[in-house]
């Protein structure tokens, strides 16, 4: 898939706010004037919006630059979420909530149905889900301090047998990611950092019990809280708070060789680089990995977070990542990034509104960097989307 977005970070606490279900506001709409897309269309995605009244999976695209949903859309669920997966074969996605992880089939229009009205799983606190390359794990970082590796049918997303599991390294998982040769798992875990879990999809149990290695934060008092692994595998990147003192925004992106990791990690030239904010939430490395954003859900002397953005350069077997010198600015308390199928835009929900959804397309003059696009509401406001995840 072109990228997933879960977030554990917003968890109950925002799930109790008031809202109308049902009734969508007008968009908000604001459009981009200078080197800019005039007419805006993307691929299909998916929005968590968590408010009470409000809690449901909003699906859309994005057509002649109208949020337009789908057939169906929003889709009801029994209870607070905290993160959402797509298949990279688009055939079923998951939504875990304080009921469960519940299944849901995606149609030729990308229009849900959901599955069963039993859940999948009764992990009633997974925070963050991938689905691995072989369409067949659903994997799980628990805050109950678990990773679970759930068999799945591989067309139709349905369990097929026993639930694997290994204990974790610390009990407040962040965010997993799969590393695209499906080798590896990546759970941050807070202040006691990132592990890195082998991952055998062949095997009938694919976790190990041993040979794992822990990243420990850059900075004392840090948080590891977002990662990612850019699509040609070479690179793992880790999104950390109070990682440098230079500056008033303390939150770092770290950029580690991927082939270093079943050994001593080993950080690029230049790593830890500022995330032009405090807390780096999500990172998102663009389709073609020569370009990287992070939406940063706090930046300082601000009521806003942001995306800064980094060029990624490769020279043989050396990599370095240069500052793009400028953000864009996000909305309330940035939760998850995205990029949409068709590559055309970047998507970045903002659980606490103003706006719930900015679209930003890429500039055509500098390459790599952002424009803001278009913003939309999600819901009546305010509806806390907290997670999105775009069809690949």
């Amino acid at each position: 898939m072109k990228i997933w977005l879960q977030t554990g970070i917003v968890l109950a606490s925002m799930l109790q706010l008031a809202g109308c279900k049902g009734f969508f506001n007008v968009p908000t709409t604001t459009v981009c004037t200078t080197n800019c897309t005039t007419t805006i269309s993307s691929g299909t995605f998916y929005v968590l919006n968590s408010n009470a009244g409000q809690v449901e999976i909003a699906a859309y695209s994005i057509v002649n630059s109208a949020l337009t949903p789908l057939t169906g859309s929003p889709y009801s669920l029994p209870s607070g979420p905290y993160a959402i997966a797509i298949a990279p074969n688009n055939n079923f996605l998951y939504v875990s909530t304080q009921s469960g992880i519940y299944l849901y089939t995606i149609g030729a229009s990308g229009a849900l149905t959901l599955a069963s009205k039993t859940p999948v799983s009764s992990d009633f606190a997974a925070t963050s889900l991938q689905v691995d390359a072989t369409n067949s794990w659903l994997l799980d970082a628990s805050a109950s301090g678990y990773l679970y590796a759930i068999p799945v049918n591989s067309l139709t997303g349905k369990t097929t047998g026993a639930v694997h599991q290994i204990s974790l390294a610390g009990i407040t998982p962040r965010q997993l990611a799969i590393s695209p040769d499906n080798k590896n798992v990546f759970v941050t875990l807070g202040g006691s950092g990132t592990e890195v879990i082998p991952f055998t999809a062949t095997n009938s149990d694919p976790l190990p019990t041993t040979a794992r290695a822990l990243i420990p934060v850059k900075g004392n008092g840090g948080m590891a809280l977002a990662v990612a692994v850019d699509p040609t595998n070479s690179l793992v990147y880790l999104g950390e708070t109070l990682g440098i003192s230079e500056s008033s925004n303390t939150g770092v992106l770290r950029a580690f060789l991927y082939k270093s990791l079943t050994g001593t990690p080993s950080e690029i030239g230049g790593s830890p680089f500022a995330s032009g904010g405090l807390t780096p939430v999500s990172i998102l490395p663009s389709a073609g990995g020569a370009y990287l954003y992070v939406a940063n859900s706090t930046v300082s002397n601000s009521s806003t977070g942001n995306i800064a953005g980094f060029s990624v350069t490769a020279t043989g077997t050396n990599y370095s990542l240069a500052s793009l010198n400028a953000t864009v600015s996000g909305g309330t308390s940035p939760a998850g990034l995205a990029e949409d199928s068709t590559g055309s835009v970047v998507l970045l929900v903002n659980s606490g509104g103003s706006p719930d959804l900015n679209v930003y397309t890429f500039d055509t003059t500098n390459q790599g960097s952002l424009d803001s696009a278009l913003t939309f509401a999600t819901g009546t406001d305010p509806v806390g989307a907290l997670a999105i995840a775009a069809t690949p």
